[in-house]
Protein backbone atom coordinates (compact mmCIF):
# COMPACT_ATOMS: atom_id res chain seq x y z
CA UNK A 1 0.00 0.00 0.00
CA UNK A 2 2.07 3.04 -1.25
CA UNK A 3 -0.80 5.94 -0.92
CA UNK A 4 -0.38 7.74 1.71
CA UNK A 5 -4.25 7.86 3.83
CA UNK A 6 -5.40 10.72 5.60
CA UNK A 7 -6.46 10.26 9.27
CA UNK A 8 -8.39 12.69 11.09
CA UNK A 9 -9.53 12.74 14.65
CA UNK A 10 -12.60 14.54 15.68
CA UNK A 11 -13.50 15.83 19.06
CA UNK A 12 -12.09 18.34 21.06
CA UNK A 13 -9.06 16.75 22.99
CA UNK A 14 -10.63 15.01 25.86
CA UNK A 15 -8.96 11.40 27.01
CA UNK A 16 -11.25 9.44 24.76
CA UNK A 17 -9.98 11.27 21.70
CA UNK A 18 -6.03 10.95 22.34
CA UNK A 19 -6.38 7.42 23.23
CA UNK A 20 -8.38 6.75 19.60
CA UNK A 21 -5.54 8.59 18.14
CA UNK A 22 -3.32 6.49 19.72
CA UNK A 23 -5.17 3.40 18.35
CA UNK A 24 -5.21 5.28 14.94
CA UNK A 25 -1.27 5.16 14.97
CA UNK A 26 -0.92 1.78 16.20
CA UNK A 27 -3.25 0.65 13.75
CA UNK A 28 -1.57 2.16 10.57
CA UNK A 29 1.99 1.38 12.10
CA UNK A 30 1.33 -2.19 12.48
CA UNK A 31 -0.43 -2.46 8.96
CA UNK A 32 2.37 -0.45 7.49
CA UNK A 33 0.63 2.29 5.92
CA UNK A 34 1.89 5.87 5.35
CA UNK A 35 -0.18 8.09 7.33
CA UNK A 36 -1.16 11.28 8.04
CA UNK A 37 -2.89 12.13 11.63
CA UNK A 38 -4.89 15.12 11.94
CA UNK A 39 -6.73 16.13 15.30
CA UNK A 40 -9.80 18.09 14.35
CA UNK A 41 -10.79 19.73 17.38
CA UNK A 42 -13.01 23.00 16.40
CA UNK A 43 -16.93 22.11 16.63
CA UNK A 44 -17.56 23.88 13.58
CA UNK A 45 -15.39 22.02 11.75
CA UNK A 46 -16.57 18.72 13.31
CA UNK A 47 -19.60 19.39 12.57
CA UNK A 48 -19.25 19.85 8.77
CA UNK A 49 -18.30 15.98 8.81
CA UNK A 50 -21.94 15.39 10.36
CA UNK A 51 -20.79 14.10 13.52
CA UNK A 52 -22.71 14.97 16.47
CA UNK A 53 -20.82 12.28 18.85
CA UNK A 54 -17.36 12.46 19.40
CA UNK A 55 -14.72 11.03 19.46
CA UNK A 56 -15.09 10.01 15.63
CA UNK A 57 -12.56 8.81 13.05
CA UNK A 58 -12.47 9.88 9.40
CA UNK A 59 -9.92 8.21 6.55
CA UNK A 60 -9.69 10.94 3.75
CA UNK A 61 -12.17 12.43 4.23
CA UNK A 62 -14.94 9.99 5.27
CA UNK A 63 -16.28 9.27 9.13
CA UNK A 64 -15.59 5.64 9.80
CA UNK A 65 -17.23 5.91 13.34
CA UNK A 66 -18.69 8.24 15.51
CA UNK A 67 -19.47 8.38 19.52
CA UNK A 68 -16.90 5.48 20.71
CA UNK A 69 -13.06 4.74 20.59
CA UNK A 70 -12.87 2.39 17.94
CA UNK A 71 -9.85 -0.89 18.45
CA UNK A 72 -6.82 -1.26 17.07
CA UNK A 73 -8.48 -3.95 15.04
CA UNK A 74 -11.20 -1.76 14.34
CA UNK A 75 -9.16 0.60 12.82
CA UNK A 76 -7.08 -1.66 10.66
CA UNK A 77 -10.07 -2.64 8.74
CA UNK A 78 -10.81 0.87 8.37
CA UNK A 79 -7.51 1.46 6.58
CA UNK A 80 -7.80 -1.64 4.59
CA UNK A 81 -11.08 -0.97 3.19
CA UNK A 82 -10.72 2.87 2.52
Amino acid sequence: MSTRQKIQILGTGCPKCQKLAENAQLAAREIGTEFEMEKVTDINKIMEFGVMMTPAIAIDGVVKASGKVSSVEEIKDMLKNS
